[in-house]
C-alpha cells in the first residue's frame, strides 16, 4: 500500500503564493521565499511536470529573489526576496507556436516609458524548463514606439537559438503552474512568482 501524497493545488504553500500576489495583507518576504522552495521541493519529489501551453498567457511579476555567490562555500546564496515594486510593472508573456516552441515578450513600464524584449523560447516538457533568448528590442514613450530594432550582431539569431544547446541559453525552471500563478527558478538561481494578468 502506498501513501497519498498529499494534492499541490490543496496544499498550504499553494494558498501562500497565492496571497501573495494579492494587493493587500500580503505574507513577509520570508514566508512567501518558504512557500517557493516548498512547491520547488514538492514538485521535484511528485516528478510533476507542466505542459507549455499552460504557460501561455501575460503574467506580471509579482515576487523575485536575487543571489549572490559565497566564496567560502563555492556556491550561491538566495537573497531574502522583494515584492516587484507596482510602480513599475513587469510582464512577461509566452505565446505557442508548436507544442515545445514559442515566444517570450518581457516587458518594464515606468511612468511613460516601456522597455520590451522579444524572442524565441523551447521548452522541455519533463524538465518543465523553458530556454529563451532575447533577440528584438522595442523602446515605447507615451504610448508611441521610439525604437524598434534587433538584438545582437545580426539578424539570424534565431536559427542560431535552434541549434543551441539548453546549457548555453538563458532558462527558467517552472516547479509551480497554476490557472493564476507561475513560480520558477532562473538559471542564475533566482526564484520569481507571477500572477496571472487579467
Amino acid at each position: 500500500m502506498t501513501a497519498e501524497l498529499p494534492s499541490i493545488t490543496a496544499s498550504e504553500f499553494v494558498a501562500t503564493l497565492a496571497q501573495a500576489g494579492q494587493n493587500s495583507d500580503r505574507p513577509s518576504a520570508k514566508v512567501v521565499v518558504n512557500a517557493l522552495l516548498q512547491a520547488e521541493k514538492t514538485a521535484k519529489q511528485q516528478r510533476i511536470s507542466y505542459n507549455f501551453d499552460s504557460l501561455v498567457g501575460t503574467w506580471r511579476l509579482c515576487f523575485a529573489t536575487g543571489t549572490r555567490k559565497v566564496r567560502q562555500r563555492g556556491g550561491i546564496i538566495l537573497g531574502k526576496g522583494f515584492y516587484w515594486p507596482r510602480f513599475t510593472p513587469t510582464y512577461i508573456s509566452f505565446s505557442q507556436i508548436t507544442p515545445t516552441t514559442g515566444e517570450i515578450s518581457n516587458q518594464v513600464k515606468l511612468g511613460s516609458a516601456l522597455l520590451k524584449l522579444t524572442g524565441p523560447v523551447k521548452y522541455l516538457g519533463k524538465k518543465n524548463l523553458l530556454a529563451f533568448d532575447f533577440t528584438h528590442i522595442q523602446i515605447g514613450l507615451f504610448g508611441r514606439v521610439v525604437y524598434n530594432k534587433p538584438l545582437g550582431k545580426n539578424k539570424s539569431q534565431t536559427i542560431d537559438f535552434d541549434n543551441q544547446p539548453i546549457a548555453k541559453l538563458p532558462f527558467f525552471a517552472f516547479f509551480l503552474v497554476t490557472d493564476n500563478l507561475i513560480a520558477a527558478r532562473g538559471r542564475g538561481g533566482g526564484l520569481a512568482l507571477w500572477v496571472k494578468e487579467q
